[in-house]
């Protein structure tokens, strides 16, 4: 056993704000499906947008304040930063459909909308298995696969926009809203590779 003990509270932490990302995708899925309840629902998803401002504040301090952390410090901070940043990308989603008055949802939001809530379901199990590598890895895994499926879906989506709209706001509207989707999927697997490389530096 070493002089200091390491600080074993970063697994909860991050465990608590993987919890909120797959929070925020689950009302970003729920706002698609249900747009009578856009205001309930972005209210919601900025109280836990805020709460994981507060964890990633929190971790970061951690990070200074421990004399051995359990897993590279770099790594941490990196994790912190990548989960806040697709609540940052969820929550903006949500305000920009409060802000344009979206009313009609287009059914390929829908399916974005899902495979960012089953991205998110992964990426919460593998925090949630961050002790064990090799678990964490099975999850990280179905990633690359819910990425490259939300590729194929903004793809149509934007093809279809642009070949069927006539009203031009329309147009500017959802294609922010799609491009927002697919960045947020996207940061969904860049934390994969983060995981993956802790996975491998800890395995």
């Amino acid at each position: 056993m070493g002089l200091f003990p390491r600080d074993e509270q970063f697994f909860p932490m991050f465990s608590d704000m993987a919890r909120r990302l797959s929070g925020c995708a689950d009302l970003i899925a729920q706002m698609f499906a249900e747009p009578a309840r856009i205001d309930e629902l972005v209210t919601e998803i900025k109280r836990l947008e805020h709460e994981a401002d507060v964890m990633t504040r929190e971790v970061n301090a951690r990070i200074d304040r421990s004399i051995v952390t359990p897993l590279d410090r770099e790594d941490i901070h990196l994790l912190a930063g990548r989960l806040d940043n697709v609540i940052d990308l969820l929550d903006g989603t949500a305000r920009r459909v409060q802000m344009f008055h979206v009313r009609q949802m287009r059914p390929e939001a829908a399916r974005l909308a899902d495979v960012l809530r089953r991205a998110a379901g992964r990426i919460q199990a593998a925090v949630d298995h961050l002790k064990k590598p090799k678990m964490m890895l099975e999850h990280t895994s179905q990633l690359k696969a819910l990425e490259e499926e939300g590729d194929a879906i903004y793809f149509e989506a934007v093809h279809a926009l642009f070949a069927n709209a006539t009203d031009p706001f329309e147009v500017i509207k959802w294609k922010e809203l799609f491009d927002k989707l697919e960045d947020a999927i996207d940061e969904c697997d860049h934390v994969s590779h983060v995981l993956e490389s802790i996975a491998i530096k800890n395995g």
